[in-house]
């Protein structure tokens, strides 16, 4: 059973030319037992350097990690039980890639019997079977990745850690190997993070996603919560695809109805949004005030097109129309404000198009702090 604990984790690099930076700010978070954990963000958000700690590699300026009970920043990276893949895979050069997977299971003591019968398993769970008696010289990036997740894999480890595992590989493979190896990881019951850009992969693989920006956690939420119930701007706007709009807004009341005044980019007035008080949730507008500044966040895929105009409909300018096989990403500006929306792959594409948005498409953020007021209504 192995628990994994951070509490107040700070990495502040020592720089000679320049400003210190601190990749890491007051991280924590707490994962269960056999637990899935995505660290998403962007390149240079802390994501790796937060796996680094707790491998070993890197050493906190501050805070606490542990396993269990025990402290892991006290032990040397060797005695931490942890197992990682690299994202640059550190494959042996001089070893076959059968004898850089088995290298790690030599340590547990296990008889050569069982040795064959785990990296046989692993290879064929990653299909790699055809190259075990290769050198990692010879294999492609693809497949020496894969070798690297095999060896991390295959241990035996309270905490397993993985540095974009999947992402050299094409996406056929990738979609298949996420499912098994996420079966395998469950089945195992490991106490897995790992590090990833990839949404998708994050979704598909995480019990837990934590959104990391500036080396802050953002926020840590199931898969389900951190799409349809963002904690704040960046969140809403860097989950999804394409991602959500966000619209610059003042809220007001009147005749028994609720509005929020779209702005441009000039902070103009463009177009309102407004809907019956009688048929939203009271509660999420009771705090509400009259000018209120906001920001109106719009899940594309809650756009409505339709050719038929009506009081609540506006009509619309096409400005690009990308068609990707499932579904069309629209592009269209409404008097001054460019917009993206998603329509079905069947959806006939056509001037003198209409949108509206209804009430479950809009969340509101506060302007000012970006953090979130309710999520739809």
């Amino acid at each position: 059973m192995a628990k994994l604990t951070i509490n107040n984790l700070n990495k502040i690099f020592d720089v000679k030319l320049g400003d210190n930076v601190h990749a890491v700010k007051d991280f924590n978070l707490v994962l269960e037992h056999g637990e899935i954990l995505a660290l998403l963000g962007s390149s240079g958000c802390g994501k790796t350097t937060t796996l680094r700690m707790v491998a070993g590699f890197e050493t906190p300026t501050s805070g606490e990690i542990k396993c269990n009970d025990t402290d892991l920043i006290a032990l040397p990276p060797a005695k931490r039980n942890v197992a990682m893949a690299f994202e640059g895979y550190a494959l042996y050069p001089p070893l076959t890639v059968k004898d850089n997977i088995s290298f790690g299971l030599m340590r547990e003591k296990l008889s050569n019997a069982e040795i064959e019968k785990k990296v046989a398993e692993i290879s064929d769970l990653l299909e790699i079977n055809d190259i075990l008696h290769r050198y990692p010289s010879t294999v492609s990036g693809g497949q020496a990745q894969r070798v690297s997740l095999a060896r991390a894999l295959v241990r035996t480890s309270d905490i397993l850690l993985l540095d974009e595992p999947m992402s050299q590989l094409e996406p056929q493979l990738r979609a298949v190997l996420r499912a098994r190896v996420k079966d395998y990881i469950q089945h195992n019951k490991k106490t897995t993070v790992f590090v990833t850009h990839d949404q998708i992969e994050a979704i598909a693989l995480a019990d837990k996603i934590a959104v990391m920006e500036g080396g802050e956690l953002q926020q840590l939420a199931s898969p389900f919560d951190i799409r349809t119930k963002p904690q704040n701007v960046f969140v809403a706007s860097f989950i999804g695809e394409p991602p959500m709009n966000m619209l610059n807004a003042e809220y007001s009341f009147e005749d028994s109805k609720i509005h929020f005044h779209i702005k441009n980019e000039k902070n103009d007035p463009a177009f309102k949004i407004s809907y019956d008080k009688n048929n939203i949730d009271q509660s999420k507008i009771a705090n509400l005030s009259n000018n209120q500044k906001l920001v109106v966040g719009i899940r594309p895929q809650k756009i409505n097109f339709n050719t038929s105009s009506s009081n609540h409909d506006a009509k619309i300018q096409l400005t690009s129309n990308h068609w990707l096989g499932d579904q069309i990403h629209l592009g269209f500006e409404l008097n001054g404000v460019n917009i993206i929306g998603v329509a079905d792959r069947n959806f006939e594409v056509q001037e003198g198009l209409n949108v509206n948005f209804t009430s479950g498409s809009i969340n509101l953020f506060d302007l000012n702090s970006e953090k979130v007021i309710f999520n739809g209504f």
